[in-house]
């Protein structure tokens, strides 16, 4: 039985689903202003493990992540740049396509952009103003009055007086109070004809937080399953969310008995670097593309896995380096059994039965990989078809998490972070300089190649049949 931790509770949650057998799933996604950095990365990882666990369990799951492609960074860059928005944003969408794709990750079943739901977002604002819960401001921007919804403050466990305007809540002089909101910012006279939109408020532009709220119940419903992002979304992000889809749906006066916006919030870590939040303010940021440039994609993933998706990891080469280790100890054993394959596996295989439950309980994915290692451990010590039974286990429950579906050798031989490392080639001539050294019984020669080759990171194996194997240390 799967338990959700939920954000809103504070606490581990049986997951009912609204529909039985089906999800809906929204997950807050990029501002398309640069390219995706490790952050992104997480986000995007976890979620799609989560997407992943949830259809192995038997869910049919709806999938959906936003592009945030209006925004006060997005108007900025593109005047930097001297180009129009759609050309920034569609550039940079392009990126972060091919960032995950280069992930080996899932699209999601719906990929909603902000800009094309201006007209059901001015439908939501329209109703706020209508249960007396917006107001237009002196200075033109629409905001929405926090103060006029008593439960405000639910998602982040702070009272009204405790909270703050946030990261992202500019307070200007047209708010009556510095914990409102914007719901519809004003066209400036100096800002590109691209940047604006008609409404009855003036011409102007969507506010950050009532994208996500027209976006989702529009595709999801009012009342949906999961909604997920990174932490540092928790508030205000996703408070006002809560706020503005609620007011909208019930005005100032909703009860108890009232269905809620969502049913689970998720929240996944920040990754730290040098125990500091990572951040482009920070300048501590890494861009996936360039990680990719050392680290091979599974390697991240991995990375990103044993930690549990709630708790902060700090980032560093060390740190994936440990993670390749990690990867190289799982493949090791599979390629020692005759070729694994994946397959249905039976609930009660003992194997089986923790791994389930680790994954169960909140996406334990640090226990679920623990499992895969001591499962690699049983494969190392059996014999024959043993090892082959507990090799194809080993590989389909790596499926779960989507690791170890490579053939091992291609895993073992890849490249790592050194860039002036041995080609493939260089190795194999190396290896048969070796064999040669052996054939004239020079053992001295040999014995000198394999320790040279070590040196560089090159573990060679010798199998029956005078096969040798190697592999990447």
């Amino acid at each position: 039985m799967l338990q959700i931790y939920n954000t809103l509770s504070r606490s581990k949650q049986v997951f009912k689903p609204i529909v039985p057998g089906q999800v809906k799933m929204y997950v807050c996604g990029m501002t398309v202003y640069d390219f995706c950095h490790i952050g992104h990365a997480r986000v995007m990882i976890v979620f799609d493990m989560v997407v992943r666990w949830l259809r192995a369990s038997g869910y049919e799951v709806l999938y959906v992540r936003n592009i945030t492609d209006i925004d006060d960074k997005i108007i900025n860059r593109a005047i930097e740049n001297g180009e129009p928005i759609s050309a920034l944003t569609q550039r940079f969408i392009d990126a972060m396509h091919a960032d995950s794709d280069q992930l080996g990750l899932m699209h999601p079943d719906l990929e909603p952009r902000a800009t094309d739901y201006i007209t059901q977002m001015q439908g939501m604002i329209g109703k706020l103003i209508q249960n007396e819960l917006a107001y237009q401001a002196d200075d033109g921007d629409v905001n929405f009055a926090v103060r006029l919804l008593p439960d405000y403050g639910r998602l982040s466990g702070k009272s009204l007086d405790e909270l703050n305007a946030g990261e992202r809540v500019a307070v200007t002089g047209g708010k009556r109070d510095p914990l409102d909101f914007v719901l519809w910012k004003s066209a400036k006279p100096e800002e590109p004809a691209d940047t604006r939109w008609k409404s009855p408020w003036g011409e102007g532009r969507p506010g950050w937080h009532i994208e996500c709220s027209a976006m989702s119940c529009d595709l999801l419903g009012e009342h949906f399953d999961i909604h997920g992002g990174g932490a540092d979304l928790q508030f205000p992000h996703h408070e006002n969310e809560i706020a503005q889809s609620e007011g909208a749906l019930y005005g100032k006066n909703r009860t108890a008995d009232d269905a809620p916006f969502v049913n689970y919030w998720m929240h996944n870590g920040h990754i730290r670097v040098n125990e500091e939040k990572m951040s482009k303010s920070l300048g501590n940021f890494f861009l996936i593309r360039d990680v990719l440039k050392s680290f091979d994609p599974e390697v991240i993933r991995f990375f990103m896995l044993k930690a549990h998706y709630r708790s902060p990891i700090n980032y560093s080469d060390a740190q994936l380096e440990e993670a390749r280790s990690g990867l190289v100890r799982l493949y090791t054993a599979l390629a020692q059994a005759s070729e694994a394959g994946v397959e249905v596996l039976d609930a009660e295989n003992p194997w089986v039965k923790r791994f389930t439950a680790a994954m169960n309980d909140d996406f334990n994915t640090p226990e679920a990989i623990a499992v895969l290692f001591d499962l690699a451990s049983e494969v190392n010590r059996a014999q024959d078809n043993e090892k082959s039974r507990l090799a194809n286990t080993l590989k389909s429950l790596g499926a779960a998490l989507h690791f170890l579906q490579r053939e091992p050798t291609q895993f073992l031989q890849s490249g790592t972070q050194a860039e002036d490392g041995l080609s493939p080639a260089q190795i194999e001539e190396q290896i048969t300089a070796r064999v040669s050294a052996k054939q004239a019984k020079d053992f001295a020669k040999a014995d000198l190649i394999r320790k040279t080759l070590l040196e560089q990171g090159i573990v060679l194996e010798d199998k029956p049949g005078g096969i040798t194997e190697w592999r990447r240390a």
